[in-house]
């Protein structure tokens, strides 16, 4: 993760956040993955800052940053034909990662059913991820 400032990026100057994925679902999960936070937007900078000890607003923030990068990273993982229910990946692989994420997100259903899911409705997808996350939700 960094805290950096957009724009002297190509993001968006006012994007809150944004989570880089790259390589292939081998490539280790350390270099494949970063999550780059605008320091410009004070809400979100300050709700990672205060993570340890979190406010309601910070929570909330969190919450919804969580929920965009499990969605980032499922919808990376859904668009490889080499994430399918019977790969297996190595340890500490982006593929391992996204695996574990998508066993914990939809356990009991198959990688090519939530992908059918998904090409089928990416509305109701965005809704089962929302669900799955349990977004907003205090820990409890």
């Amino acid at each position: 993760m960094a805290v950096i400032d957009f724009a002297r990026t190509s993001f968006p100057d006012r994007a809150a956040w944004h989570l880089q994925i790259s390589g292939s679902l081998e490539s280790a999960t350390m270099g494949s993955l970063l999550l780059l936070v605008n320091e410009k937007n004070t809400v979100t900078a300050t709700a990672f800052e205060n993570a340890g000890r979190p406010r309601p607003l910070d929570s909330v923030v969190l919450s919804a940053v969580y929920a965009d990068a499990a969605r980032s990273m499922i919808e990376y993982a859904l668009d490889s034909d080499d994430f399918a229910d019977d790969a297996g990946f190595p340890e500490g692989s982006l593929g391992a990662t996204l695996s574990s994420l998508f066993d914990r997100l939809f356990p009991d259903q198959s990688i090519t059913d939530v992908r059918l899911r998904r090409s089928g409705s990416s509305a109701l997808f965005a809704s089962d991820l929302q669900a799955a996350v349990k977004i907003f939700e205090v820990p409890g």
